[in-house]
Order: structure tokens, then sequence, then C-alpha cells
């Protein structure tokens, strides 16, 4: 597609893991639908792993081109050298296209980038950043950033009080939160998202207003967002980008072929659906505690366990998954499990793209959340949205399997099931407007769009935030 809206041309920069570069590639791709020449600019690492209609790619470095992460080791050392390298090759990439039909006049960056923004205003041009979490997060850790709440938490402080958010008791808060001193470097990620907000032109939260705009209403002056979410792909929801059947990044090998074919052989809303994403490692015990509960639920199940988790699970259970109630495969198509009639329930970590797929497409969840956001995610997926449970652990931090088979049948036969059920539905509509024509997060990521447009006319950087500033 040829951009038509005066060489309008955005740099979208994600943090180089799949839960961070999916919903910025497809923001990416709703930008090149309306017009805009958008190009991925991703670590080369994982250039490779990215492969979307309509889209650019370009790398920029880490330091660590070989192997990313894994070569740095430490996360401080990764991110100080991602920020020196990558800033460094960001200017050069934006050099690049100066003297080109289409020079870059935005840099939508990862919000764990705030470098990103720097570079961006050295060269003139807008910078936009876009969070990954969903804005009660955002909110929460905001406030930290603030001093509106205060580190570590004290007892008598407790549950947290915020406007627009529910009563937040420590097992509701971001484990970064809960437990400060233990994440020292991902709660110091987290906070820098936010210092330098002021001087960006826009921001972006992967959310819809219907979701969690009273959330962003009441935390506006601290965190100026526009909720422009969920960002899935279109088939799945508004069907408005052609093919958009999938992210167009993946670091695994899908095997949905053979999830598909097994599901095939099932009943309607019958099958359980077990993921807990890219970066979550479960205990031995944990992983034995799972594997007997859902056999103990009788359910028919497709669990997803990444190849390095496989050792972990009892010998006898593997060998029960061959007579047909269950599947386990190393890795599928989320999507397209999630979107398959078969599919009653989806048990999840909870991490904020897997809770915006569930939601997105109706399925109720049984909420298993580890750490980081997961835990906040897992309060409004049961709480504030009705859409399942958050299972219980034990004082060991354990999913014992009664409670997983408690859960379960809560959630596909038990009193509760037909009002999650129902919530399901409600929310997979409202998110399905909210990003259609006309919808909340459409108006937001159209009134970016008439802004580059503007600023291309005029020749100027204008301040995208003031809502009162048109063409």
């Amino acid at each position: 597609m040829e951009p038509k809206n005066h060489g309008s041309h955005v740099i979208v920069l994600p943090y180089p893991s799949q839960g961070h570069i999916n919903p910025l590639l497809q923001f990416a791709k709703h930008l090149a639908s309306k017009g805009v020449k958008a190009t991925l600019a991703t670590t080369h690492y994982t250039v490779k792993s990215i492969c979307a209609r309509n889209i650019a790619v370009e790398p920029i470095s880490d330091g660590f081109d070989d192997g990313g992460f894994t070569q740095a080791r430490t996360e401080d050392v990764y991110l100080k050298s991602l920020r020196d390298n990558g800033s460094r090759s960001l200017s050069q990439l934006i050099e690049k296209y100066e003297d080109s039909k289409f020079p870059i006049n935005c840099v939508v960056y990862d919000s764990f980038f705030p470098w990103a923004l720097d570079v961006a205003k050295t060269h003139g041009i807008y910078g936009a950043p876009f969070f990954t979490n969903s804005a009660s997060v955002c909110s929460i850790f905001c406030r930290v950033h603030h001093g509106v709440v205060r580190l570590p938490m004290k007892e008598e402080e407790l549950p947290l009080m915020m406007p627009a958010m529910p009563p937040m008791n420590l097992v509701d808060l971001p484990s970064f939160v809960q437990a400060p001193e233990s994440y020292p470097a991902y709660l110091a990620m987290q906070l820098t998202q936010y210092p330098n907000l002021d001087k960006a032109d826009w921001v972006f939260g992967n959310s819809f207003e219907e979701l969690e705009g009273q959330v962003v209403t009441n935390v506006w002056e601290l965190w100026p967002g526009k909720l422009i979410g969920p960002m899935i792909p279109s088939a799945y929801l508004d069907q408005r980008i052609k093919d958009d059947k999938g992210y167009g990044a993946s670091l695994w090998k899908p095997l949905s072929s053979e999830c598909a074919k097994w599901l095939e052989t099932k009943s309607s809303q019958s099958v359980i659906y077990v993921s807990f994403g890219s970066m979550v490692s479960l205990t031995e015990e944990q992983m034995e505690e799972m594997a007997w509960g859902l056999k103990g639920s009788n359910l028919d199940f497709i669990w997803v366990v990444r190849e390095s988790e496989i050792t972990k699970l009892p010998s006898e259970f593997i060998d029960l998954t061959t007579k047909g109630k269950g599947l386990i495969v190393t890795w599928c198509n989320q999507l397209e499990m999630l979107a398959h009639e078969a599919i009653g329930c989806f048990v999840t970590h909870c991490g904020w793209n897997s809770t915006l797929e569930g939601l997105g497409l109706g399925v109720p969840m049984v909420g298993v959340p580890k750490w980081a956001d997961q835990l906040t995610n897992a309060k409004f997926i049961e709480e504030i949205w009705g859409i399942g449970v958050r299972a219980k652990e034990d004082e060991k931090g354990v999913l014992r399997r009664e409670e997983l088979m408690g859960c379960l049948k809560e959630v596909m036969e038990g009193e509760r099931s037909v009002e999650i059920r129902k919530n399901a539905c409600k929310w997979k509509e409202l998110a399905k407007e909210a990003i259609s024509e006309g919808g909340s997060s459409d108006k937001s990521i159209d009134e970016f769009v008439e802004h580059l447009k503007c600023g291309n006319e005029k020749g100027v950087v204008k301040k995208l935030t003031d809502e009162n500033d048109h063409c």
C-alpha cells in the first residue's frame, strides 16, 4: 500500500521479546492500513522473525547482535547496552531516511525505552511511548514513580486505595511492588517509563476505553495515555486489515495444524486450553500438580509446555495423553486455539497480551498468575470484568490439583459459569466495537494519523496531547 498521508513515516520500536513485539507490530499494521508508512525497528537477533504485510523491517543494535539477551546474561548489562547501542543505531536509521520520499516524522517506542524520545527530539520529530501493560498497572507504577505510593508497602497502608480502582491488597499488586527488593532491575525498568512523559507528543496504551477508560481519566495528569487497543490481529476482531490472521512475529515455530486437527474431534466449549506464555517457568512440583489437576477434572485439554519444561512432567501423565483426553504441544497459534469453538476455558498466567486475547475472543479464564503484572490482571479478570476465576496458591506458592479442579468446574459447569460466559461474550463485543470503524480506539488512532498529516503539511512538530488542537 502506498502511503497517502503526505509522506508520514512512523518508526515502531518494540522491546525485543515476543510479548512486546506483537502489540507494537500490530499497531504498525493499523497505521499502515490507514495510509501511513510504518517501519518496525528491532534488534538484529529478532529481525529475522518478523514478517508482516505492508510493514518494512529495519535492524537496530543492542550490542549483542548474535545472541541478544542471552549473550548479556544480566538485565542491567543488557539494558545499558541496548540504550547505548540502540540510541546510536536508531539515530542512524532516522538519518538514513532524511532525504527519502518518506522521511521519518515519528518514533513510536516501547515505553521501556525512554531514551528513544531523546533521540526523536534530537532529530526534531515526534516521539510517542507505547505501554504494553494494562492502564491499571501503568497507574500503579506511575504513582510509585511520583511518590504517591511508597515502597515498601506497610501493612497499615493496605488495601491500597486509588481512584477508579478496586481496593488492592498485597496479593493483587505487581510482584515488583509486593517485594521491590526481589526484582530491583525489573522495578527500575518499570519506573524509568515515566520521568519524561511530559516531553512526549502522545502516549499510547494497549487497552480500550470501555475496559479501562475510567482508570486513565483518573490518572491523566500522571499518565496521559490514549487507549488504542486491543492490539489483536484484525481477523479476530474487526476484520478490516486484509489477511491479518497472525501478529507476523514468532520467535517459535507454531504447531497449530496438530492442535486444530485434534480439536476437530471435540464438542463445542468442551476443551481446556492451558498456556503460561513464553517466559513463565513452573517448578517441577507445580507442573505435577497441574498435570494431575487436569487429569482429575476429567475434561479434555490442550497444554502448551515449552520444550525446556517437558522433563518436569510426570512420565505416567505423558503416557495418559496418548489416550485422547489431552494433548501436549511445545507451541501453537494461541489466537487460533482461543477462536476455536471447541475451547471452553483458558487456563492462563494472565500476561496482558493473553488476557486481551482471551477477553477479545470471549473465552472464560482460570487465572494462575505468577509474577509481575499478572497478579493485578488476575484480580480484574475475576472481580472487575467477571470473565473467570483466580486460582489460589497454598502457603508454599503452589497451586494444588484440588484447587485447579475446583476452578475448572466453576468456570465450565458451576453456578457462576453462566454469568462468566455471559460477561465473556459482552467484553468480546465491546473489544470488537472499540477497534472497529468509529470505535473509541479507532478514533484515537485516527486522531494520531491526522496529527501526523497536519505536522507534515505545516512542516513543524506539533504537540499531540492537546485535544483542542485540530488542523
